[in-house]
């Protein structure tokens, strides 16, 4: 009998594997990002106080509009990072630990963590 590949339970077990490994502090909180067909999103994730400190997605009016309907590339993934880096700024956090999610570090992924390192945060 052929097993049949199931790319959610897939990720999941990558998604599993890194999360033993990644953990975010006060000094270091953790960058969690989520990218779907049609939106990339991200948040910066305090696990020892386990609060979100900021996050930003496509799906907010003020990056979609900018993005005229475009949210799921490369562009759109630097846009969240730039506004990312901006908030993290405000809050006065510089280094952050990039949990990538199980995703590829590539494409859209690979963008918003470069963004992030051009505005001045710490990988």
């Amino acid at each position: 009998m052929i097993k049949q590949h199931n790319r959610k339970e897939a990720r999941r077990k990558i998604k599993a594997r890194i999360s033993k490994k990644l953990r975010g502090s006060t000094d270091r909180p953790r960058v969690s990002v989520y990218r779907s067909l049609n939106h990339i999103s991200a948040q910066v994730i305090d696990d020892d106080k386990r609060t979100t400190i900021a996050s930003v997605s496509t799906t907010e009016s003020s990056i979609g509009t900018l993005l005229k309907n475009k949210t799921a590339n490369i562009a759109a993934s630097k846009l969240v990072g730039q506004t990312l880096t901006k908030r993290l700024l405000e809050k006065g956090v510089n280094q952050v630990v990039f949990d990538r999610n199980g995703f590829l570090y590539h494409g859209a992924v690979r963008a918003l963590a470069e963004a992030l390192r051009e505005g001045g945060i710490k990988l």
